[in-house]
């Protein structure tokens, strides 16, 4: 799997780049396909960041990135 920056996930935004990543326990996920999703914010959330200490206030549970696929590791 490939390996990204903090830098360069937040590049993955749905503004800078056309592409939409959120990361979550150190796993990239591509939600671009996801109308919930759309411009890159869901919610309070934006997408190119680390979004594992925010999953304790959502209504859902991790299981969520089981439906996206995981592009890549965070380091």
């Amino acid at each position: 799997m490939k390996v990204y920056s903090k830098q360069q996930l937040a590049l993955r935004n749905g503004q800078d780049k056309p592409e939409i990543w959120v990361a979550f326990r150190g796993i990239i996920y591509d939600v671009s396909a996801s109308r919930l999703w759309k411009n890159g914010k869901h919610y309070e959330h934006w997408a190119g960041q680390d979004l594992t200490e925010e999953l304790t206030d959502a209504p859902h549970s991790e299981k969520v990135f089981e439906k996206f696929q995981a592009i890549g590791q965070l380091v």
